[in-house]
């Protein structure tokens, strides 16, 4: 179905404006008849929490328009968008809260709840009805990382564990979102903002150190492998290695080692992290296929430096000839 597939070839003289025939369909989500629902495809888990950042695609039409007056449909990676600061439009962020993640629905927006009287020239006009297309693809619950932020040290330290992690959750979650969007910089900032929070939490139980251990490890991999594609493989290292601290075996761990010392020309080392995570699992692809090019790597640096010295002796003896 495409995005304004609702559109009828309607004109005002039509019995039934496009609207209308819309308002048929919907049901009312405040009762007063300023915001009307349509859900097209259905989405799962809890509705979008009240000062949550979404990620979503949408068009907005004014009746009797075929193109949107809004849209970002033709955006690859549409922006995240938190609510309440960059969706402003009362209406619409009052629609996104009853939605889903996956869903995707259509609101008529009465002039009270969109532009108003007094519409927005030259593209609303006054006293505006207006269409929104949703399509929610994913939301953090940003509400929880802006009031742990907004906290001193002292008050920090006095949040529950499982409260923080769900902080770095949301936090590794952004990250994962931004590098997804290859972001790498917006993506490293989120992990490191996580990475504080956990290395900063003073605990005495061994359990409590255990579980930071946990969250710690997929914060690690994930910045060891953004700083490969930021193309600082020392960086990357240190995060791997860190990782390794954490689970010596890791699989991932080692092959982003593998990796690094691979950017570094370390090829003995990268083969050495590679074997080890290539015993772990015999049969992966990566794995073997970067075996082969450290290996391939590792022959040319070494026929070069075969090379090198060869002519080295060669110009030796001819001078005390």
């Amino acid at each position: 179905m495409s995005q304004n597939s609702f559109i009828q070839a309607s004109t005002p003289s039509t019995r039934q404006r496009p609207f209308e025939q819309l308002r048929l369909k919907m049901d009312d989500i405040l009762g007063d008849g300023g915001i009307l629902k349509e859900v097209v495809h259905p989405g799962e888990g809890p509705p979008v929490p009240q000062r949550a950042s979404v990620i979503m695609r949408y068009s907005a039409y004014l009746e009797y328009s075929d193109e949107p007056f809004e849209t970002t449909t033709r955006v690859k990676y549409p922006r995240i968008m938190k609510l309440g600061r960059d969706v402003t439009l009362m209406g619409l962020e009052l629609a996104l809260l009853t939605m889903r993640k996956g869903e995707f629905s259509r609101f008529l927006l009465k002039p009270q709840y969109a532009y108003g009287d007094m519409g927005c020239p030259p593209f609303i006009p006054a006293a505006a009805t207006v269409l929104y297309q949703v399509e929610i693809l994913d939301y953090l619950d940003s509400g929880l990382v802006d009031d742990f932020v907004a906290m001193d040290e002292e008050e920090q330290k006095l949040v529950n564990l499982a409260n923080l992690l769900q902080v770095v959750t949301n936090l590794r979650h952004f990250g994962n979102r931004f590098f997804h969007q290859h972001r790498y910089d917006d993506a490293k900032d989120r992990y490191k903002q996580a990475l504080r929070l956990l290395e900063n939490r003073l605990s005495q139980s061994k359990s409590d150190k255990e579980t930071i251990k946990a969250a710690l490890l997929p914060l690690y991999l994930n910045l060891s492998l953004t700083e490969l594609r930021l193309q600082s493989p020392l960086k990357a290292l240190q995060h791997g290695n860190k990782a390794l601290k954490i689970d010596s075996t890791n699989t991932k761990a080692l092959f982003r080692c593998g990796q690094a010392y691979l950017e570094l020309q370390e090829y003995e080392s990268a083969q050495d992290c590679l074997i080890a995570a290539q015993a772990r699992k015999p049969f992966d692809s990566d794995i073997n296929d970067l075996l082969r090019k450290v290996a391939i790597c590792h022959k040319d640096c070494l026929d070069k430096e075969k090379d090198m010295y060869s002519k080295m002796f060669s110009s030796l003896r001819k001078i005390k000839m």
